[in-house]
C-alpha cells in the first residue's frame, strides 16, 4: 500500500494540491493515472471494519475539483465520461481522506433528470443542474413523458457506474436517482411544483405517480433484473420538511416513495435518507384568536414523532440525523435503538467550508467535540441493538460518520480533526 493511503498522509497531500504546492499536485497526478489504470484496484475490495463505527460520505465535488485541476476536464467529461474512471477516481479520493467505507456519490439531480431529456447546464468545474429556466413539463404536456430506453444515454451512463462501483468494490451496487418528488422539482419547476402543493394537490400526487409509474418502477425493474442484489438509493432534498413543510413532505414526497416499496417485489431494497430540516416539525404555528380567547399555539399538523415514524417507511435499514435537522443527536439515537437499526451521524458541509469559518481555531475544538460525541452515539446504537439481537454483520452496520457534502473548497484541517475523532472513538 502507498504512503498516501494511511492516514493522515493522504489527506495532507489533498490540503497540499488546495494551496497549490506543485510537488503535491504532481503526485496526486502520479496516483491518479495508476488509479485510472486500474492499479489500485485491489484497495477498493477492502471492505469496511465490522468492529468500529464506519466513516463515509458525499466527495463528488472534490473528485470534480481534482480532475478539472490535474486533466483539466469539465463536469460534462467527468460525470458523462468514462464510469470506470469516475468510480475509480472517487474511490480514491475517499481513500486519501481517510474513509474506511467505500461509497459512490455524484450529480443525481442533474443526471436524472437529463436522462428524460431536460436541459441542464454543465460549467466547467461545478456540478450540473436542471435549467430552471426551461423546465421540460408543463400543465399541458406532462402527462406526455413516457418511459426512456435505460440501454442509452444518460440512462444507460448512471446503470453503468452504479453496475461498476459493484464490479470494482465487490459491495452491493447502487442505483442512485432523483425521487419522485425531486425529479418532478427539476422537470416541472419548483415554484409551479409548490404552487400545485397549495392550489392543487391531486394535481400534485397525479404528477409524482406518473413518474413513479412511467420513470421510477420501470428503471428500478430494469436495473434489478440485471443486479438483483442491488439497492436503490433515492434522494430528494426539494421535498425535505425544511422546503415544503413536514406535512407535505409526508402527503406529497413519502407517499410517492411509498408507493415503490410498498408495491413492488424490490421495494424493501429502495432507500431515500436525505431528507432534512426536521425541526420545523417541532415549531409551534401561531395562531390568531379573540383577545377574550385563550391564547395558545398548537403544534405542527405532523410532528417531530410522526415526521420520524414516517420518514423509518422510507429508510428502514438506519436512522440518520443530518446537520440541517438540528434536532439533538440522542434523540436519533434513541429513534435508532427503539427500532433496532444502526445509526448515521451526519457532519454538515457547512461544519466543514474553509470560506465560511471566521475563528479557525474555534471550529477546530467544536469539530473535535462534535465529532467524538456523535461517534459514541453511533457506538452506544451498535451496542444496545447488538444485545437486543441485531442479527446483520455488513453494512449498514455498525454505523456511520457521514461527511454529507466535501468539496474542494472544504477545510481539509477540519476534515482531518473529524476524520482522527472517529478513527479514535469508532472501536466497538
Amino acid at each position: 500500500m502507498i504512503k498516501e493511503l494511511e492516514f493522515p498522509n493522504g489527506i495532507h497531500l489533498l490540503a497540499g494540491w488546495q494551496s497549490g504546492d506543485e510537488r503535491a499536485i504532481a503526485r496526486l497526478r502520479e496516483i491518479m493515472d495508476a488509479t485510472i489504470a486500474g492499479k489500485y484496484d485491489p484497495n477498493f475490495l477492502i471492505h469496511p471494519p465490522k468492529d468500529r463505527v464506519h466513516i463515509a460520505g458525499s466527495v463528488n465535488m472534490t473528485t470534480l475539483s481534482l480532475l478539472h485541476d490535474l486533466y483539466r476536464l469539465n463536469s460534462k467529461d467527468v460525470y458523462r465520461g468514462d464510469p470506470e474512471r469516475y468510480v475509480r477516481t472517487t474511490m480514491m479520493t475517499r481513500r486519501l481522506l481517510g474513509m474506511n467505507k467505500l461509497y459512490v456519490s455524484w450529480a443525481v439531480y442533474a443526471l436524472t433528470a437529463e436522462a428524460l431529456g431536460q436541459e441542464t447546464m454543465y460549467p466547467a468545474n461545478f456540478p450540473p443542474g436542471a435549467d430552471p429556466d426551461r423546465p421540460m413539463l408543463n400543465r399541458d404536456n406532462w402527462h406526455e413523458l413516457k418511459t426512456p430506453d435505460f440501454n442509452s444515454g444518460v440512462a444507460k451512463i448512471i446503470n453503468d457506474t452504479s453496475e461498476c462501483f459493484g464490479r470494482l468494490t465487490g459491495l452491493d451496487p447502487i442505483l442512485q436517482i432523483s425521487a419522485p418528488y425531486n425529479l418532478a422539482a427539476d422537470i416541472f419547476g419548483q415554484e409551479p411544483l409548490l404552487g400545485s402543493l397549495v392550489h392543487d394537490p391531486e394535481f400534485a400526487n397525479q404528477l409524482l405517480d406518473h413518474l413513479v409509474d412511467h420513470i421510477h418502477r420501470p428503471w428500478i425493474d430494469h436495473f434489478m433484473a440485471r443486479n438483483p442484489d442491488g439497492w436503490i438509493e433515492l434522494s430528494d432534498a426539494s421535498g425535505s420538511p425544511f422546503f415544503i413543510g413536514p406535512e407535505n413532505c409526508k402527503n406529497f414526497s413519502i407517499r410517492a416513495i411509498r408507493r415503490l416499496k410498498e408495491e413492488n417485489p424490490w421495494g424493501h431494497r429502495v432507500y431515500d435518507a436525505n431528507f432534512r430540516g426536521d425541526y420545523v416539525s417541532a415549531t409551534k404555528k401561531k395562531e390568531r384568536r379573540s383577545a377574550r380567547k385563550e391564547r395558545r399555539a398548537p403544534v405542527a399538523k405532523v410532528d417531530l414523532a410522526e415526521l420520524t415514524a414516517e420518514k423509518h417507511k422510507i429508510c428502514e435499514d438506519f436512522v440518520i440525523r443530518l446537520h440541517d435537522d438540528q434536532v439533538p443527536v440522542e434523540f436519533y439515537a434513541e429513534e435508532a435503538i427503539k427500532k433496532n437499526v444502526p445509526f448515521f451521524a451526519g457532519v454538515g458541509s457547512s461544519e466543514v467550508d474553509r470560506n465560511g469559518i471566521a475563528d479557525m481555531d474555534l471550529a477546530k475544538s467544536d469539530i473535535d467535540t462534535l465529532a467524538r460525541h456523535k461517534v459514541r452515539q453511533v457506538k452506544r446504537v451498535a451496542h444496545s441493538i447488538a444485545k437486543n439481537g441485531y442479527p446483520i454483520r455488513t453494512p449498514p452496520w455498525p454505523g456511520v460518520l457521514y461527511f454529507e457534502d466535501i468539496s474542494g473548497e472544504a477545510s481539509f484541517e477540519l476534515i482531518e480533526i473529524a476524520i482522527r475523532a472517529g478513527l479514535e472513538e469508532g472501536a466497538l
